[in-house]
């Protein structure tokens, strides 16, 4: 299992344990952009590519943009940048961007760049001020409750909502 998902794994188990029964609501990847904002990536969306796709598509990026390939999820165009490739879904509705990382197992992750999230951005900038590599300890925001991870791409945070108590 490669070592993303096994932090995934790992921080989803820890959360289990820690608390009442709750669900993740949300796990994303936050980047800090030029202009101060956040770039949110989100783990789960709309458009998937398959890991051999993605695989794929890694070998054919290129810092300008490789060549067009058809996917299962339409033509797509791979750049490679500082984190990882980027990968450009033109017939896409609305997810029209991949970010693709490995972990150190070599396994693939694709960030998605279309979705919602509750976090506003005082609450994302306390999360990633908060960050550790471990985890920050637990922070409420308005949607429940968030942990966030400090890691090579950016800071990953999960959101989950306490389950009630009966």
């Amino acid at each position: 299992m490669g070592l993303l998902k096994h932090l995934v794994a790992s921080l989803l188990l820890a959360l289990a344990a820690s608390l009442p029964v709750q669900a993740v609501e949300s796990t994303l990847l936050l980047q800090l952009q030029p202009d101060g904002h956040f770039k949110v990536w989100y783990a789960m969306g709309e458009s998937n590519l398959s890991d051999d796709e993605l695989m794929d598509m890694e070998v054919a990026a290129r810092p300008e943009g490789g060549e067009v390939v058809a996917t299962s999820a339409g033509p797509a165009r791979a750049f490679d940048v500082k984190e990882g490739v980027v990968i450009s879904l033109a017939a896409a509705a609305r997810d029209k961007e991949l970010l693709v990382l490995r972990d150190a197992c070599g396994g693939v992750k694709a960030w998605h760049s279309a979705g919602s999230h509750p976090l506003t951005d005082e609450e994302m900038t306390e999360l990633a001020i908060a960050a550790l590599p471990g985890g920050s300890k637990r922070i409420q925001v308005k949607a429940g409750y968030a942990k966030s991870f400090t890691g090579r791409a950016g800071i990953m945070v999960v959101i989950w909502k306490p389950a009630e108590k009966k």
